[in-house]
């Protein structure tokens, strides 16, 4: 079920690049004349064509069809191939376009167009090889038994222009925030200097929004000296947690690299002053690295207080000095009221009770998240068509078991093809990664993943709007400590990974290096202090990798080994590289800045 609805992620728009590429100027000057002319590229595009009226259909099928979702994966795999293929065809010919500048006559331009010497030949056999791989895919389309089938394209209406989704919209909490915060206010347990009080639910309950609204409410900042929040995330690391708690309170960075010298400076900190951190999203449950982490504690003053927010029961036994508060669901009323917020908009849900009948039978499938009922509220944002309505409440991905959010999976399924693969890019960030809009933005740009424009101020206008799109539907929220960032959920970013399918890959951890596929076209690398050969050994095997974006999550150096040159190297097909903050890489080699022609974007 890996790759179960990453067709209709990629395919339609993609397809779409494809038909561009097709008939751009260049392609048509290589083949003219050639037999390729008259026969595959004339008919390959109404056979492409056909293929795009059921991916709808496929998209259904794949779930439940193994030789469907093979089908699909198959195409994907093709259809990059032959945008490669039109990519180099392209680079070539404005190559020479810029050679021949200086000939008036266009013929003349023409004649050398079509004379590329051994660029041409191997060009033939290539190009001859994918067209046909690809007519033998459409024709496989009738054998799977695929029809065209229109889904119905009413839910896709974009949002009216408004800002991002109010995170401070919280319904039902009221009174688990004022059980937290007098457990703040208490004097702590005998004999404790700092209590510690986990807060424990499932994914998407809302466990980190009701520690935002503790963390922020104006009369904890009267009972504490010292506030800090860090996230904590699947890897716990005591170094990584100490530098942030350190950096929060003190504004400043710290060039250590030494645990013992960061914990000594935050001892420094903490004497005296009554402190409130709060760690988000924990999931260590050894507890020999919470007592790493936790020795500076206790010189803070007396009745400071740590709230760890988990999924887990065994987190909560080893870090807890008092009882574990747990979160449950929202009341369906609360519920409602949440969706209602997110899903009406200029109008009240009284207005509608055809419509209110309706969402509240989708809310109950809910089962009571508030990052579900966000989802799908944001889904149906300015939508009042109560057929569409109900194609939700009623769709059969209510009941597939695969350990994805079952709201999520269908705000992405009626989502837009071109959204589809603008969010199914942001596979390649890790949990918890923090960026920028403009950030991910360019990258869409670089990856030709928005609508083609005159200029580049257009096409960037175009990608802000795709990125508040996903905002609104809640693919994306703000990040706490500041505005300018965004990040995933962690439901979220499973979903990303779930759909990107075996075409997207990250690296990350030092230890469990995986296997990359060799259908991979984008990879990502999470920075590590030191990040050494055998990480990358398997990266020969992506032979057709357009993206190598390495990303930083871990404060400090970081360095890589030099052999990752003699890698990308050989990637003549990288769109996008970025080798950002290694220390040890001063400069891009010569053999790697021949590939600039490919290349859309390369990083500091």
């Amino acid at each position: 079920m890996a790759v179960a609805l990453v067709g209709g992620a990629f395919l339609s728009a993609s397809l779409q690049v494809l038909f561009d590429r097709m008939a751009s100027q260049e392609l048509l000057d290589f083949v003219r004349g050639k037999k390729l002319e008259k026969g595959l590229v004339k008919k390959l595009k109404p056979m492409l064509m056909s293929v795009k009226a059921v991916l709808d259909d496929a998209e259904d099928k794949q779930i439940t069809n193994p030789n469907v979702k093979d089908w699909v994966s198959e195409l994907k795999d093709a259809v990059y191939d032959a945008e490669d293929l039109f990519d180099e065809i392209a680079t070539e010919v404005l190559r020479i376009r810029l050679e021949s500048q200086d000939q008036i006559a266009s013929t003349k331009v023409n004649r050398v167009i079509s004379s590329f010497n051994p660029f041409n030949r191997g060009m033939d056999s290539k190009l001859e090889d994918v067209l046909e791989r690809l007519e033998s895919l459409v024709y496989q389309k009738d054998t799977l038994g695929l029809k065209e089938y229109y889904r119905g394209k009413k839910a896709f209406q974009r949002p009216a222009a408004t800002s991002l989704v109010d995170e401070s919209g919280v319904y039902g909490r009221d009174n688990e925030k004022e059980a937290i915060i007098k457990l703040l206010c208490l004097e702590n347990a005998s004999g404790n200097q700092v209590d510690v009080i986990p807060i424990v639910g499932m994914g998407g309950v809302g466990k980190t929004t009701l520690a935002q609204l503790v963390y922020n409410d104006k009369r904890v900042d009267e009972w504490f000296d010292i506030k800090a929040w860090v996230c904590v995330s699947e890897e716990f690391d005591a170094f990584r947690i100490t530098r942030t708690l350190l950096e929060e309170i003190t504004s400043c960075c710290s060039a250590s690299h030494n645990l013992n010298q960061l914990q000594l400076k935050l001892k420094e900190q903490l004497l005296g002053k009554k402190f409130l951190f709060i760690l988000d999203d924990v999931w260590n449950e050894k507890y020999v690295d919470w007592e790493e982490l936790r020795s500076p504690f206790g010189f803070g003053a007396k009745n400071s207080k740590i709230v760890v927010t988990t999924r887990s029961e065994n987190v909560a036994s080893i870090m807890r000095t008092v009882p574990t508060y747990p979160l449950n669901i929202l009341s369906d009323e609360d519920c409602w009221e949440l969706f209602a917020k997110h899903a009406f908009v200029d109008t009240s849900p009284s207005m509608h009770p055809n419509l209110k009948m309706v969402g509240e039978a989708i809310v109950r499938r809910c089962k009571g998240l508030p990052l579900a009922a966000k989802a799908l509220g944001g889904l149906l944002r300015c939508n009042l068509d109560v057929d569409e309505w109900n194609k939700i409440s009623n769709n059969n991905l209510w009941d597939i078991t695969d350990g994805i959010l079952p709201a999520l999976r269908l705000s992405y399924y009626y989502l837009p093809s071109h959204l589809k693969r603008c969010f199914a890019y942001c596979s390649l960030f890790p949990k918890d990664y923090e960026f920028k809009k403009e950030e991910l933005v360019r990258l869409w740009m670089a990856e030709d993943l928005l609508l083609h424009f005159n200029s580049k101020e257009d096409m960037e206008e175009q990608g802000k709007e795709y990125f508040k799109d996903l905002a609104s539907r809640s693919f994306f929220h703000q990040f706490r400590a500041d505005k300018s960032c965004f990040v995933m959920h962690d439901l979220v970013s499973d979903l990303a990974k779930f759909v990107a399918g075996e075409f997207f890959w990250r690296l990350e951890g030092c230890d469990n290096f995986c296997v990359i596929n060799q259908k991979a076209r984008h990879l990502s690398n999470v920075q590590e202090h030191y990040d050494v050969r055998k990480k990358f050994e398997t990266l020969p095997k992506a032979k057709g990798l357009r993206t190598f974006l390495s990303l930083k999550s871990l404060p400090g150096n970081s360095y890589v080994t030099n052999d990752i040159m003699h890698d990308l190297i050989a990637k003549s097909r990288l769109r996008v590289l970025s080798l950002a903050k290694y220390c040890n890489i001063n400069e891009i080699p010569k053999e790697i800045v021949s590939l600039l022609s490919c290349l859309k974007t390369l990083g500091d």
